[in-house]
């Protein structure tokens, strides 16, 4: 739904192109629209086979991306795959659940609160939530995380004013390191 160059900045700022445990399927916009989890769904296949037989995935999508994934990863995992978690930036609107942890970064306080209010208790128990602060534009938070400042709202309670890239980087590694 946006230039390439913009999800190619954000893999660079959150350094996840350095991950050497990783591997990284993105999604691409050009082609079909990141919303569908036919789509979404058929690429991931494609790239890792079967759910069942793939290594454990980490879900990260953006703005519409994020519609795509709510529905994509409940699915891989009752298909026999492992989902180690989603994390969705800016996916206002979009009511979030499963049984693994879910991550919100949202540009804006008032973003993170009404998303907040579509997640039920058990994923507020099992995630965390980070808001820009100040406020930046929407596709400031997946151009710049780096740059984005804001706070992090852990499952345990915590609270830490960092950057939505150094918020990114641990939701990462925690789960990796599951």
């Amino acid at each position: 739904m946006h230039s390439p160059r913009l999800t190619e900045s954000f893999l660079a700022a959150v350094a996840l192109d350095r991950l050497d445990t990783m591997q990284i399927c993105v999604i691409p916009g050009d082609r079909q629209p990141v919303y569908s989890p036919l789509y979404g769904l058929k690429v991931l296949q494609h790239r890792l086979g079967a759910p069942w037989a793939a290594p454990p995935v980490l879900f990260l999508g953006f703005s519409a991306g994020v519609v795509g994934l709510a529905a994509i990863a409940p699915l891989w995992q009752a298909l026999g795959g492992t989902v180690l978690g989603l994390i969705a930036l800016d996916g206002w609107g979009m009511p979030l659940s499963g049984p693994f942890p879910i991550h919100r970064l949202s540009h804006d306080r008032f973003t993170d609160w009404s998303s907040a209010l579509l997640d039920g208790p058990a994923v507020s128990a099992r995630g965390s939530r980070f808001y820009a602060e100040p406020a930046v534009a929407h596709l400031d938070l997946w151009r710049s995380p780096h740059t984005t400042t804001g706070w992090w709202h852990s499952a345990s309670g915590s609270q830490v004013f960092t950057t939505a890239a150094a918020c990114l980087q641990a939701l990462i590694q925690t789960a990796v390191a599951q």
